[in-house]
């Protein structure tokens, strides 16, 4: 390599820093997390929201829009070359093609930049121009999110939580198999790498049961979705009763090892490479299939979103703080589906929301940020109507039945008007709902016939826009 060669290399460099430093100045970016607890859509958030910022026919709510201070809005290259693109051409199509599906939930992280031409308002109207805003979106697994709390608990306190969790009266059907496993397995025996991997897989997949049957706070989140990881030592371990003293060369000796190189190798690098970075944040929560699955289901996801809160404001001693330079300014907690009941019962959604982020809140200790919960649909996959039933009106939703695909009316029965009908016998330990009998049923996408101007069909994308960056727009 000649000098010339190194003189321009050097010049690029300076340049690119340059431009990017100019770019901070002059345009600047809004980081904003999506993430969700068990199968709470985030992938179709992420599209129908991109989708209706490109066109806005669909956004009166969002005050930038509706009032024409957004001229222009495309997509750019993503700023970090690392870090896989959300797949949005792909998704969208799978959304809006004559045969519409559900798309493929991301399992790792990945980003999408949409830039927004801005036009100030009012007197700046006319001394300046549009400007640029980006709008940098990382997408991550909330599963991910849920490690955060082993980051401050010892391999033995762990183990502790995880067991009792485990031989619940919620979990102890489900977990039958590695109960009977974990109880017999001795801590000051010899490690047996055969012995870890059963242990470990067990505890897997009785995590996954845990998670198919509407439980929201299943941790670690890397056994659920290992990626690369997958079959590392870093994820071959389980929790474990804890012995007195165990010397070296011993199952809990190595499975405590395990652990704290799953927190150092995975977790950190985790919230140091992303989630340190991120300013606004939105987390999806698929609260009425908690309240499907029963009271039990829905405790669980209290005490998931109390950890979320946590992750979000690291206390002054935290591990985290040090990462934390700006804390995240905003934070929405969303219920999603809401097109799965009849708007007079979205009150009711978002009452309950709102309950459980006030009682999470009080867990956790949480200040700082501003934080907000409502009901929302991304993308809209049933009609309404009224039925008659029995001598009553029925207040009903249409769609096409996922697993049916016949189009079929539903009516999910009536949501409490106080949360506390719900969440009391929660908290309580109630196996069933007493007063009602809910049910939701999965629907398939509606075939859509957009107009020019028009993003896909939505129930307060708008609204969620205008809480977590419409600030910024103006």
């Amino acid at each position: 390599m000649g000098l010339s060669d190194i003189a321009d290399g050097l010049a690029r460099s300076i340049e690119d820093a340059a431009a990017r430093a100019s770019g901070a100045l002059f345009e600047p970016v809004i980081r904003l997390g999506v993430t969700g607890l068990s199968r709470a859509g985030k992938t179709v958030f992420i599209t129908s929201l991109v989708a209706n910022l490109l066109d806005r026919g669909r956004m009166p709510q969002l005050l930038a829009a509706s009032g024409g201070a957004i001229v222009a809005a495309y997509l750019q290259p993503q700023p970090d070359d690392t870090v896989p693109r959300f797949e949005f051409e792909n998704h969208l199509a799978a959304l809006t093609g004559p045969k519409p599906f559900w798309p493929q939930s991301t399992r790792a992280v990945s980003q999408l930049r949409l830039s927004l031409k801005v036009q100030p308002a009012g007197l700046l109207a006319g001394l300046t121009g549009a400007r640029l805003v980006h709008l940098d979106i990382v997408d991550y697994p909330g599963e991910w999110l849920l490690d955060l709390p082993l980051m401050d608990q010892s391999y033995a306190e762990w183990s502790a939580s995880a067991l009792e969790l485990a031989q619940g009266t919620a979990r102890a059907d489900i977990a039958r198999d590695w109960n009977l496993l974990a109880a017999g397995a001795d801590g000051t025996a010899a490690f047996d790498e055969a012995e870890a991997q059963t242990l470990a897989e067990t505890f897997t997949a009785y995590l996954s049961e845990a998670r198919e049957a509407g439980f929201s706070a299943c941790a670690p989140g890397r056994f659920l979705m290992p990626g690369e990881m997958e079959g590392s030592p870093a994820l071959t371990f389980a929790p474990l009763p804890k012995p007195d003293r165990p010397p070296r060369g011993t199952l809990w000796r190595e499975m405590e090892r395990r652990f704290e190189a799953y927190k150092s190798r995975v977790v950190k690098p985790f919230f140091r490479d992303h989630f340190a970075k991120i300013d606004r944040q939105i987390v999806l929560v698929d609260a009425l299939g908690a309240i499907s699955n029963g009271p039990q289901a829905v405790e669980d996801l209290r005490g998931a979103m109390s950890d979320v809160l946590r992750a979000f404001r690291p206390g002054r001693n935290s591990w985290l703080s040090f990462l934390m330079g700006k804390k995240i300014e905003r934070i929405l907690f969303a219920a999603t589906k809401a097109d799965h009941l009849h708007h007079s019962q979205h009150p009711q959604l978002t009452a309950i929301m709102q309950a459980l982020l006030r009682e999470a809140k009080d867990r956790a200790d949480y200040a700082g940020a501003g934080t907000a919960a409502m009901s929302i649909a991304s993308l809209r996959a049933t009609v309404e109507e009224v039925l008659d039933h029995e001598e009553r009106k029925l207040d009903c939703v249409r769609g096409v039945l996922a697993d049916t695909g016949k189009m079929t009316a539903l009516y999910p029965g009536a949501l409490p008007t106080d949360p506390a009908q719900l969440l009391t016998p929660a908290r309580q330990g109630a196996a069933v709902w007493l007063e009602a009998d809910y049910k939701v049923m999965r629907f398939q996408p509606a075939r859509l016939n957009l107009k020019p101007g028009e993003g896909p069909p939505h129930i307060r994308l708008d609204k969620a826009a205008e809480f977590l960056f419409g600030d910024r727009l103006r």
